[in-house]
């Protein structure tokens, strides 16, 4: 005897009712989500994390150049000449570029703060300060900080091929050219 499909239809029903609703609410959450980034990126503009972030980036490789060119000074008695210098702040500058990296920033802010933090957070940074009903708000948001900074660390270390490697080979390099003749 064939099988009947008429008691299986009236099981899926129920299915197909469950994955209509679904793939409609993952239309609203990514629509939600837009929102949320939008408010991000806003978020990151507002408070000049980018400009922030590559003045960082400048004073950072400065500093790595002076410690490089103390260790080449003591250990080779030789100064670091310009060509190389450059070189090495062109790698920092290209590698650690804010455009780099915004836009994952924007993520992790989106996925660990809701809008309505967010909005929060701006309305701070444009000096709208706190209102007294989302004072709580303002601290769970606080409290925030440490995984948002712990996560964007780990996302520009994993998203950043580094310079070390390309500083060493162009330091050895000019230690092995301007080696004196015997």
């Amino acid at each position: 005897m064939p099988m009947s499909w008429k008691p299986i239809m009236p099981r899926l029903l129920p299915v197909r009712a469950a994955l209509i609703c679904v793939f409609s609410l993952a239309g609203l959450c990514a629509a939600g989500e837009e929102e949320s980034i939008e408010e991000a990126n806003r978020l990151l503009r507002v408070t000049g994390t980018g400009e922030l972030f590559d003045s960082t980036t400048r004073e950072q490789t400065r500093e790595i150049i002076r410690t490089y060119s103390l260790i080449v000074a003591s250990s080779a008695d030789r100064s670091l000449p310009r060509h190389v210098r450059d070189a090495i702040a062109e790698c920092y500058s290209r590698t650690y570029a804010w455009e780099n990296f915004a836009e994952g920033i924007a993520r992790i802010l989106a996925d660990h703060l809701s809008e309505k933090e967010l909005r929060l957070l701006i309305g701070i940074y444009q000096n709208r300060g706190v209102p007294p009903m989302e004072i709580e708000t303002f601290r769970q948001t606080v409290r925030k900080g440490d995984a948002i900074a712990a996560a964007s660390a780990e996302y520009i270390y994993d998203n950043s091929a580094g310079c070390v490697d390309h500083d060493a080979r162009l330091i050895k390099r000019f230690l092995a050219d301007s080696q004196p003749e015997v």
